[in-house]
Protein backbone atom coordinates (compact mmCIF):
# COMPACT_ATOMS: atom_id res chain seq x y z
CA UNK A 1 0.00 0.00 0.00
CA UNK A 2 1.11 3.56 -0.71
CA UNK A 3 1.95 5.46 2.12
CA UNK A 4 2.82 8.88 -0.05
CA UNK A 5 1.30 11.95 1.84
CA UNK A 6 0.94 15.42 -0.81
CA UNK A 7 0.41 19.02 1.31
CA UNK A 8 -0.43 21.84 -0.80
CA UNK A 9 0.82 25.69 -0.03
CA UNK A 10 0.30 29.33 -1.74
CA UNK A 11 3.65 30.33 -2.79
CA UNK A 12 3.05 33.40 -4.32
CA UNK A 13 1.94 34.71 -7.81
CA UNK A 14 3.43 35.35 -11.51
CA UNK A 15 1.65 37.35 -14.01
CA UNK A 16 -1.53 37.08 -11.87
CA UNK A 17 -1.65 33.07 -12.06
CA UNK A 18 -1.53 31.77 -8.42
CA UNK A 19 1.75 29.54 -7.64
CA UNK A 20 1.91 26.47 -5.85
CA UNK A 21 4.58 24.70 -3.28
CA UNK A 22 3.55 20.91 -3.06
CA UNK A 23 5.50 18.31 -0.52
CA UNK A 24 5.44 15.06 -1.11
CA UNK A 25 6.09 12.77 1.40
CA UNK A 26 6.72 8.74 1.66
CA UNK A 27 7.09 5.84 4.19
CA UNK A 28 10.73 5.87 3.42
CA UNK A 29 10.71 9.71 5.21
CA UNK A 30 11.72 11.24 1.70
CA UNK A 31 10.69 14.56 0.99
CA UNK A 32 9.85 15.83 -2.77
CA UNK A 33 8.88 19.33 -3.27
CA UNK A 34 7.68 20.40 -6.41
CA UNK A 35 5.71 24.22 -7.75
CA UNK A 36 3.57 24.41 -11.05
CA UNK A 37 6.14 27.10 -11.89
CA UNK A 38 8.17 25.87 -14.48
CA UNK A 39 7.22 21.93 -12.66
CA UNK A 40 10.22 22.65 -10.74
CA UNK A 41 11.63 20.39 -8.22
CA UNK A 42 12.11 22.79 -5.52
CA UNK A 43 13.78 20.18 -3.07
CA UNK A 44 13.97 16.71 -2.80
CA UNK A 45 15.49 15.47 0.68
CA UNK A 46 16.16 11.72 1.51
CA UNK A 47 18.49 9.36 3.71
CA UNK A 48 21.51 9.02 3.81
CA UNK A 49 23.38 5.09 4.97
CA UNK A 50 23.04 6.35 8.54
CA UNK A 51 19.39 7.22 8.33
CA UNK A 52 19.85 11.21 8.22
CA UNK A 53 17.76 12.94 5.86
CA UNK A 54 19.08 15.30 3.55
CA UNK A 55 19.00 17.55 0.89
CA UNK A 56 20.58 15.80 -2.65
CA UNK A 57 19.13 18.40 -5.38
CA UNK A 58 20.45 21.77 -6.12
CA UNK A 59 17.55 24.29 -5.38
CA UNK A 60 16.67 28.31 -4.54
CA UNK A 61 14.77 29.16 -1.39
CA UNK A 62 11.40 31.80 -3.17
CA UNK A 63 9.44 31.35 -5.92
CA UNK A 64 11.14 34.82 -6.88
CA UNK A 65 14.66 33.74 -7.30
CA UNK A 66 13.37 30.96 -9.40
CA UNK A 67 12.23 33.74 -11.73
CA UNK A 68 15.84 34.26 -12.35
CA UNK A 69 16.86 31.09 -12.71
CA UNK A 70 19.74 30.99 -15.57
CA UNK A 71 20.78 27.24 -14.70
CA UNK A 72 17.41 25.86 -15.65
CA UNK A 73 17.32 24.44 -12.53
CA UNK A 74 15.17 21.60 -11.96
CA UNK A 75 12.70 22.82 -14.59
CA UNK A 76 10.80 21.17 -17.38
CA UNK A 77 12.97 22.32 -20.12
CA UNK A 78 10.62 22.70 -23.56
CA UNK A 79 9.12 23.03 -25.97
CA UNK A 80 12.56 21.70 -27.25
CA UNK A 81 15.16 21.03 -24.24
CA UNK A 82 18.46 21.11 -25.76
CA UNK A 83 19.94 23.14 -28.50
CA UNK A 84 18.82 23.94 -31.84
CA UNK A 85 21.89 24.99 -34.32
CA UNK A 86 21.38 28.81 -34.75
CA UNK A 87 17.76 28.27 -33.93
CA UNK A 88 16.74 27.45 -37.54
CA UNK A 89 14.70 24.36 -38.09
CA UNK A 90 12.66 23.26 -41.60
CA UNK A 91 9.12 21.19 -41.71
CA UNK A 92 8.04 20.19 -44.57
CA UNK A 93 8.77 22.80 -46.86
CA UNK A 94 8.30 25.74 -44.32
CA UNK A 95 11.26 27.44 -42.40
CA UNK A 96 10.89 28.03 -38.63
CA UNK A 97 13.31 31.00 -36.87
CA UNK A 98 13.75 30.75 -32.94
CA UNK A 99 14.88 32.55 -30.88
CA UNK A 100 18.48 32.43 -30.25
CA UNK A 101 19.43 32.77 -26.52
CA UNK A 102 22.63 30.41 -26.00
CA UNK A 103 25.38 31.56 -28.06
CA UNK A 104 24.26 31.17 -31.85
CA UNK A 105 21.91 28.90 -30.85
CA UNK A 106 18.42 28.29 -29.73
CA UNK A 107 18.45 26.58 -25.97
CA UNK A 108 15.64 24.92 -23.92
CA UNK A 109 12.48 26.33 -25.90
CA UNK A 110 13.69 29.62 -26.64
CA UNK A 111 13.60 33.28 -24.41
CA UNK A 112 10.31 32.18 -22.98
CA UNK A 113 10.36 28.36 -22.63
CA UNK A 114 8.03 26.06 -20.66
CA UNK A 115 10.63 26.78 -17.62
CA UNK A 116 8.87 30.18 -16.88
CA UNK A 117 5.47 29.18 -17.69
CA UNK A 118 2.52 28.86 -14.68
CA UNK A 119 1.29 25.66 -15.28
CA UNK A 120 -1.95 24.27 -14.92
CA UNK A 121 -2.95 21.70 -11.88
CA UNK A 122 -4.56 19.19 -13.19
CA UNK A 123 -4.87 16.51 -10.17
CA UNK A 124 -3.69 15.93 -6.48
CA UNK A 125 -3.34 12.23 -6.08
CA UNK A 126 -1.93 10.73 -2.21
CA UNK A 127 1.13 10.19 -4.00
CA UNK A 128 1.58 12.04 -7.30
CA UNK A 129 0.83 15.78 -8.94
CA UNK A 130 -0.26 16.19 -12.66
CA UNK A 131 0.05 19.37 -14.17
CA UNK A 132 -0.18 20.72 -17.74
CA UNK A 133 0.41 23.13 -19.79
CA UNK A 134 -0.88 24.67 -23.24
CA UNK A 135 1.36 25.99 -25.78
CA UNK A 136 -0.39 27.82 -28.73
CA UNK A 137 0.82 27.74 -31.91
CA UNK A 138 3.41 29.78 -32.60
CA UNK A 139 4.63 30.69 -28.75
CA UNK A 140 8.30 31.01 -29.27
CA UNK A 141 7.95 30.51 -33.00
CA UNK A 142 7.19 27.04 -32.87
CA UNK A 143 3.99 25.48 -34.77
CA UNK A 144 1.22 24.13 -33.09
CA UNK A 145 -1.08 24.05 -30.65
CA UNK A 146 0.73 21.77 -28.14
CA UNK A 147 -0.84 20.47 -24.83
CA UNK A 148 1.88 19.12 -22.46
CA UNK A 149 0.63 16.82 -19.12
CA UNK A 150 3.24 15.32 -16.82
CA UNK A 151 2.71 13.80 -13.72
CA UNK A 152 5.40 13.48 -10.89
CA UNK A 153 5.11 10.38 -8.36
CA UNK A 154 7.40 9.96 -5.29
CA UNK A 155 7.20 6.08 -4.56
CA UNK A 156 8.06 3.87 -1.47
CA UNK A 157 10.91 2.53 -3.13
CA UNK A 158 12.28 6.20 -3.15
CA UNK A 159 11.74 6.90 -6.72
CA UNK A 160 10.74 10.16 -8.30
CA UNK A 161 8.77 8.85 -11.29
CA UNK A 162 8.13 11.66 -14.28
CA UNK A 163 5.46 10.98 -17.11
CA UNK A 164 5.33 12.96 -19.58
CA UNK A 165 2.59 12.97 -22.48
CA UNK A 166 1.86 15.37 -25.17
CA UNK A 167 -0.55 16.69 -28.56
CA UNK A 168 -0.51 18.61 -30.94
CA UNK A 169 -3.00 20.06 -33.99
CA UNK A 170 0.01 20.82 -36.47
CA UNK A 171 3.01 19.10 -37.51
CA UNK A 172 5.96 20.71 -34.91
CA UNK A 173 8.53 19.32 -32.54
CA UNK A 174 8.84 18.38 -29.55
CA UNK A 175 11.83 17.62 -26.58
CA UNK A 176 11.24 17.95 -23.19
CA UNK A 177 13.16 16.83 -19.89
CA UNK A 178 13.70 17.24 -16.26
CA UNK A 179 16.99 19.64 -15.78
CA UNK A 180 17.63 18.51 -12.07
CA UNK A 181 20.71 18.99 -10.71
CA UNK A 182 22.00 16.48 -8.00
CA UNK A 183 24.33 16.23 -5.53
CA UNK A 184 23.96 13.16 -3.22
CA UNK A 185 26.37 15.17 -0.38
CA UNK A 186 24.05 17.74 -0.64
CA UNK A 187 27.02 20.73 -0.64
CA UNK A 188 30.14 21.29 -2.53
CA UNK A 189 31.34 19.66 -6.11
CA UNK A 190 30.19 16.52 -7.30
CA UNK A 191 33.81 15.53 -8.89
CA UNK A 192 33.87 12.82 -6.41
CA UNK A 193 30.99 11.09 -7.27
CA UNK A 194 31.56 7.72 -8.91
CA UNK A 195 29.18 7.09 -11.72
CA UNK A 196 28.56 3.86 -14.08
CA UNK A 197 26.42 4.85 -16.99
CA UNK A 198 24.98 2.44 -19.64
CA UNK A 199 25.98 4.41 -22.44
CA UNK A 200 28.60 3.09 -25.47
CA UNK A 201 28.40 6.29 -27.60
CA UNK A 202 28.12 9.64 -27.18
CA UNK A 203 27.17 12.42 -29.91
CA UNK A 204 30.39 14.81 -30.10
CA UNK A 205 29.66 18.82 -31.10
CA UNK A 206 31.36 21.56 -32.78
CA UNK A 207 32.40 24.48 -30.47
CA UNK A 208 29.14 25.86 -30.32
CA UNK A 209 28.12 22.67 -28.56
CA UNK A 210 26.02 21.90 -31.96
CA UNK A 211 26.26 17.65 -32.46
CA UNK A 212 28.43 16.97 -35.75
CA UNK A 213 26.18 14.13 -36.98
CA UNK A 214 28.50 11.50 -35.46
CA UNK A 215 27.88 8.84 -32.98
CA UNK A 216 31.19 8.20 -31.69
CA UNK A 217 31.98 5.07 -29.38
CA UNK A 218 33.36 5.98 -25.62
CA UNK A 219 36.02 3.72 -25.45
CA UNK A 220 39.15 5.64 -25.11
CA UNK A 221 37.43 8.78 -24.39
CA UNK A 222 36.92 10.39 -21.21
CA UNK A 223 33.42 9.69 -21.90
CA UNK A 224 33.82 5.77 -20.98
CA UNK A 225 32.00 5.34 -17.65
CA UNK A 226 31.18 1.40 -18.61
CA UNK A 227 33.38 0.90 -15.59
CA UNK A 228 32.58 2.63 -12.38
CA UNK A 229 34.60 6.02 -12.66
CA UNK A 230 34.76 9.72 -10.73
CA UNK A 231 33.14 12.40 -12.61
CA UNK A 232 36.20 14.21 -11.58
CA UNK A 233 38.87 11.83 -13.50
CA UNK A 234 38.64 13.44 -16.81
CA UNK A 235 36.62 15.87 -16.69
CA UNK A 236 39.35 18.68 -17.53
CA UNK A 237 41.01 16.51 -19.63
CA UNK A 238 42.77 17.88 -23.03
CA UNK A 239 40.35 15.71 -25.13
CA UNK A 240 38.67 18.27 -27.67
CA UNK A 241 35.36 17.78 -26.23
CA UNK A 242 35.80 17.87 -23.09
CA UNK A 243 38.30 21.41 -24.01
CA UNK A 244 34.27 22.24 -26.16
CA UNK A 245 32.22 21.87 -22.86
CA UNK A 246 34.79 22.95 -19.69
CA UNK A 247 34.21 19.14 -18.75
CA UNK A 248 30.74 17.31 -19.42
CA UNK A 249 28.12 18.87 -21.33
CA UNK A 250 27.23 16.24 -23.53
CA UNK A 251 24.17 13.25 -25.01
CA UNK A 252 25.15 10.26 -24.36
CA UNK A 253 23.54 7.83 -26.18
CA UNK A 254 22.43 4.67 -23.99
CA UNK A 255 21.84 1.19 -25.08
CA UNK A 256 18.88 -0.20 -25.68
CA UNK A 257 16.13 -0.02 -28.25
CA UNK A 258 14.76 2.74 -29.22
CA UNK A 259 11.51 3.69 -27.31
CA UNK A 260 12.20 0.84 -24.73
CA UNK A 261 12.04 1.74 -21.01
CA UNK A 262 15.96 0.83 -19.49
CA UNK A 263 18.81 2.07 -17.60
CA UNK A 264 20.62 5.22 -17.58
CA UNK A 265 23.21 4.47 -15.09
CA UNK A 266 24.05 4.77 -11.09
CA UNK A 267 25.61 7.38 -9.19
CA UNK A 268 27.11 7.07 -5.87
CA UNK A 269 28.68 8.96 -2.97
CA UNK A 270 30.97 7.16 -0.82
CA UNK A 271 30.93 9.83 2.19
CA UNK A 272 27.08 9.57 3.02
CA UNK A 273 26.62 6.03 0.99
CA UNK A 274 24.18 7.62 -1.39
CA UNK A 275 23.72 6.35 -4.44
CA UNK A 276 20.69 6.99 -7.43
CA UNK A 277 19.95 4.70 -10.56
CA UNK A 278 18.24 6.32 -13.87
CA UNK A 279 15.42 4.99 -16.12
CA UNK A 280 14.22 6.53 -19.17
CA UNK A 281 12.05 5.66 -22.45
CA UNK A 282 14.15 8.15 -24.14
CA UNK A 283 17.18 7.45 -26.06
CA UNK A 284 19.96 9.53 -24.94
CA UNK A 285 21.05 11.59 -21.64
CA UNK A 286 22.46 15.38 -21.64
CA UNK A 287 24.78 14.11 -19.12
CA UNK A 288 25.59 18.27 -17.73
CA UNK A 289 28.27 18.25 -14.79
CA UNK A 290 27.47 22.07 -13.79
CA UNK A 291 30.64 23.82 -15.63
CA UNK A 292 28.71 27.03 -15.68
CA UNK A 293 26.89 27.15 -12.59
CA UNK A 294 29.48 29.14 -10.60
CA UNK A 295 27.78 33.15 -9.61
CA UNK A 296 24.05 31.69 -9.64
CA UNK A 297 22.20 31.63 -6.37
CA UNK A 298 21.12 28.95 -4.76
CA UNK A 299 19.70 28.29 -1.18
CA UNK A 300 20.46 30.93 1.90
CA UNK A 301 21.41 33.11 -0.27
CA UNK A 302 24.79 31.84 -0.93
CA UNK A 303 25.99 31.94 -4.76
CA UNK A 304 26.56 27.75 -6.64
CA UNK A 305 29.84 26.77 -7.14
CA UNK A 306 31.40 25.68 -10.71
CA UNK A 307 30.00 21.46 -10.61
CA UNK A 308 28.05 21.57 -7.67
CA UNK A 309 25.68 19.33 -9.58
CA UNK A 310 25.42 16.84 -12.44
CA UNK A 311 22.77 16.29 -14.64
CA UNK A 312 20.99 13.22 -16.31
CA UNK A 313 18.75 15.10 -18.83
CA UNK A 314 16.87 12.14 -20.34
CA UNK A 315 15.63 13.10 -23.99
CA UNK A 316 16.21 13.14 -27.69
CA UNK A 317 20.15 14.27 -29.17
CA UNK A 318 20.57 18.10 -29.56
CA UNK A 319 19.67 19.91 -32.94
CA UNK A 320 17.78 16.56 -34.13
CA UNK A 321 15.18 18.45 -36.21
CA UNK A 322 18.20 19.19 -38.26
CA UNK A 323 19.67 15.75 -38.40
CA UNK A 324 17.72 13.20 -40.26
CA UNK A 325 20.10 10.58 -38.91
CA UNK A 326 19.15 11.37 -35.35
CA UNK A 327 15.89 9.83 -33.95
CA UNK A 328 12.91 12.19 -34.41
CA UNK A 329 11.46 14.48 -32.68
CA UNK A 330 8.34 15.44 -34.73
CA UNK A 331 4.83 15.28 -33.57
CA UNK A 332 2.32 14.87 -35.95
CA UNK A 333 -1.51 15.34 -35.14
CA UNK A 334 -3.41 12.21 -33.68
CA UNK A 335 0.12 11.04 -32.79
CA UNK A 336 1.06 10.99 -28.82
CA UNK A 337 4.35 11.95 -27.76
CA UNK A 338 5.21 9.64 -24.58
CA UNK A 339 8.02 9.59 -22.24
CA UNK A 340 9.06 7.95 -18.56
CA UNK A 341 12.04 9.00 -16.51
CA UNK A 342 12.58 7.48 -13.06
CA UNK A 343 15.09 8.59 -10.52
CA UNK A 344 15.37 5.81 -8.02
CA UNK A 345 17.61 6.60 -4.71
CA UNK A 346 19.09 4.07 -2.02
CA UNK A 347 22.02 3.55 -0.28
CA UNK A 348 25.09 1.07 0.20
Amino acid sequence: METTQIKKQHWGEVAGKEVFLYTLTNSAGSELQITNYGGIIVSFKTADKDGNIGEVVLGKDTLEQYQENPSYLNVIAGRFANRICKGQFTLDGVDYQLAVNNGPNSLHGGAKGFDTKVWEIVEEGDQSLTIKHFSPDGEENYPGNLTVVVTYTLSDDNEIVIEYAAETDKKTVVNLTQHAYFNLKGEGSIVDHVLKLNCNAFTPYDETCIPTGEIRDVKGTPFDFTSPKRIGDEIDSEYEQTQFGIGYDHNLVINKPLGEYGLIGEAYEATTGRAMEAYTTEPGIQFYTGNWLEGDLGRNGEKLIKRQGFCFEAQHYPDSPNKPEFPSTELNPGETYTQKTVYKFFTK
